[in-house]
Order: C-alpha cells, then structure tokens, then sequence
C-alpha cells in the first residue's frame, strides 16, 4: 500500500464521525406520546409478548435483521493474529457491506479472549440478540471448531465467511471457468496451496458439487498433503493421498485447476508451464497473487485466471455472497446455513454469470461491453441482480431442505432456474 493511499485510508475512518458504522433509528421519536411507546410504559407490551413466546422477538424487535460480525482478532487479513481491538475496523468494513448489498444490519463484537471456550461461551450468551452470526478473521484450526461447537449450540444461522463465502465465490468461478474450457469438475485434477479455513472449505464445496476428492492436491508450508506426513490436523488428514508427489511444483504438473489461498510468489512461469492445457488458474493471495497476473498471462495465452484484486478481470470476492446468503437466511429464518445453501449460492452465482450484463454494471466499472467468457467468469459486485438471484435460491434451499422456520417469502422473485448441468 503506497504512502498516499494509507493517508487517504486514514483520513476516511477518522474524519467526521470516527469509524464507519452508526445505528439510526427506525421509528419516530419526537413527541412525549412517541417516548412512551418507544420507551417506558409503552414497551413492556412487546416485553410481555415475547416472555410468552420468544418467536414473538422476531415481531416486535430488529433481531430478524440483525446480523453479530465476530472476530477474536487472530487472522485478520493478511496482517495475522494483531488483537481483537484492531481488527475492529475491519469488522465495522464488514457492517459496511452488509447494509449497501443486501439492507442488513450489524452489530460489531470484538472478543478479547485466546481461549476457544472463551469464545464459544461468549458467542453462545450474546445470540439471542442476533437473527445470524457471521464469524470472521479468526485463524484456523480454531476456526472450524468454534463454527463447529455454535452451529451445535445454536438455532440460527452461524457462518465463517473465510471459510464458507470464499468457497461460495471460487467454486462458482471454478465451475464456470471450467466449462469454458472445456472441462468437467468431476475430471478436473485440481491444487490448492493453502490448508487454512478458505483452502479446507473450498475443497469441500469442490466434492459436494462433484470434484473427485482423489484428483485433490491440498498444499500446505511443508509440501503436499500426503498419507505419509505424521504432522497433520484432523482437518488436513481428510485430504491426504497416496502419492509420490512432495512439492508444488511436483503436485502442479498436469494440473487442470490451482487455487492459491495462501502468499505471494509461490508459482513460477516454469510452473504453470507444466499444468494441464486450458489451464484455470486463481492466484488469490491479496494483494500480491501466487503468480503475477501479467507473467501469468504472458506464459500462458490458453489459461483463465482469476484474483482478489479488483483491477484485474475476475475479481473472487467475498462480497458476492455473504451479504445475500445472510439475506435469503434470515427472510426464511433458517436455523443453519447448509450444504444445500451453499450450493444454491453457487448455482445462483453461476446463472447470473450468463444473463446478459446491464448498463449498469457497464457503467460502475467504465466498460463499454463485458460477457460470459475467459474475462467474465463470476458476477460483479455491484451487480443489483445479485439480489434477484442469490437470496431467493437460498431461501428455497433452506425451506426445501427443512431448516426454514417460516414458508418462502411472497415478495420474493420466483428463484431462478438452476444452470441445468450442474
């Protein structure tokens, strides 16, 4: 990050009024009349209601809206463990996304605790404020076991977005990607370097939509995930192969997919040489990918490649799921975030990718035309349809798969056709 630009990022948050978040209120509040409803005596009504039933909270209060973004501070992105009270301007980023996509509202937590239980309670006594929990920048392996033990605790949806929304994002563009170039996800040979939240999720989503768990190359620090390896987590033990392949390089040759979710410069032009023709490439590592986007592109003229950074085409951002995954959550008041919700995610995403793009997602990005293809394989953020798409698929998925409490909304689009070959 240049010198200006730190400047720039500084003087944003600190301008005005400190941060980025702030609660208004959403009924009027300007006469005696309108305090004593709000306020005392009026509100012991709603108090009684939801004693007698605490569905009733739903009614009277803004917990069906209401979405915790909880962090212990120890991966916050790529900066690592720096303190639950730094990574607050993140998590306040988070409320951010979640009102401007998708009208949701956020109460940022920051715990102060390097204790799993710690965390777990925490989280567990808070919830009933919350219609959802959206856990966040918190390092793997405790990541997967604290989403774990709450998912279990719980009766709403609980959701670790390094995890489950990158892998929404990368497996919609793999599975696009792939169909462009001829391929099918249940053939493809695929490498993930990166044995964290997002590399373990992804993989997952990868063979609950066809990938063959034994074309799975995991990478991680010490080489390829292998049966032989006596230092592995139960996390990593569920990918091990046997095979004579120890490194990158070795697990890269004739690979059809790689996906970098771990750091800079890990891949070299000799590399990516030797993978599979029409190769896919995500170098996701941000800001500096696990190849360069320009000698990517410049070894390889039959690849398809994709980033975190926005000025590059294919941008993997979380921001295409989290915020109407959530929405098509709460409008059913699911009770989990599934499989069966992930993947409506994907499909959703996937679909959209080959509507015709709008004039205004022309305009947002300055581009005179854009279409499914090598340079278009996942939606753009700014994209409204997104909306149209995303919530009411997994609002269906949800009520279909018997975790809705409530029936699909009547307001809501008819969801969209899944992409028929997936």
């Amino acid at each position: 990050m240049s010198e200006n630009l730190k400047q720039q990022a500084l003087d944003y948050h600190a301008k005005g009024q400190p941060g980025k978040i702030a609660i208004q209120t959403t009924k009027p509040c300007n006469t005696q009349h309108d305090l004593s409803l709000a306020y005392t005596p009026g509100v012991a009504a709603p108090v009684r209601k939801i004693a007698e039933n605490a569905e009733h909270a739903y009614h009277y209060t803004a917990k069906g809206n209401l979405v915790a973004v909880i962090t212990d501070g120890s991966a916050v992105l790529g900066l690592g463990n720096v303190g639950a009270l730094a990574g607050k301007p993140v998590m306040e980023g988070k409320g951010v996304l979640f009102k401007r996509f998708a009208n949701i509202d956020v109460f940022d937590i920051e715990v102060n605790t390097t204790t799993e239980q710690d965390f777990i309670d925490t989280v567990t006594n808070i919830a009933p404020t919350f219609g959802g929990i959206n856990l966040e920048d918190i390092a793997a392996p405790h990541c997967f076991e604290i989403e774990k033990a709450l998912i279990e605790r719980l009766d709403i949806p609980v959701f670790h977005d390094d995890q489950h929304g990158t892998a929404i994002i990368i497996a919609a563009g793999l599975l696009n990607a792939l169909e462009i170039q001829g391929k099918k996800i249940e053939n493809a040979k695929i490498i993930c370097i990166g044995a964290g939240a997002a590399g373990i999720a992804s993989m997952h989503l990868l063979i609950a939509l066809g990938a063959n768990k034994h074309n799975i190359f995991l990478v991680d620090r010490k080489g390829v995930v292998h049966s032989q390896r006596n230092d592995l987590n139960s996390y990593k033990q569920a990918f091990a192969l046997q095979t004579e392949r120890r490194t990158l390089a070795d697990a890269i040759n004739g690979a059809d997919a790689f996906i970098g979710v771990s750091g800079p410069d890990l891949v070299s032009s000799h590399m990516l040489k030797t993978m599979a023709p029409n190769p896919v490439v995500f170098a996701l590592s941000n800001p500096d990918p696990e190849i360069a986007y320009d000698v990517a592109i410049a070894t390889r003229d039959d690849l398809i490649m994709a980033t975190g950074r926005s000025d590059f085409p294919n941008q993997v951002n979380n921001v295409l799921g989290f915020p109407f995954i959530f929405r098509g959550a709460l409008d059913v008041r699911a009770t989990v975030i599934n499989d069966a919700m992930k993947i409506a995610a994907v499909k959703a995403l996937c679909a959209l990718t080959r509507e015709p793009v709008t004039e205004e997602v022309l305009s947002a990005y300055a581009l005179d035309s854009l279409k499914f293809g090598p340079n278009y394989i996942i939606p753009k953020p700014f994209d409204s349809r997104l909306m149209d798409f995303v919530p009411p698929a997994v609002a269906q998925a949800a009520v279909d798969s018997g975790v809705a409490k409530t029936a699909y909304p009547t307001n809501y689009p008819v969801a969209p056709k899944e992409v028929e070959h997936f």
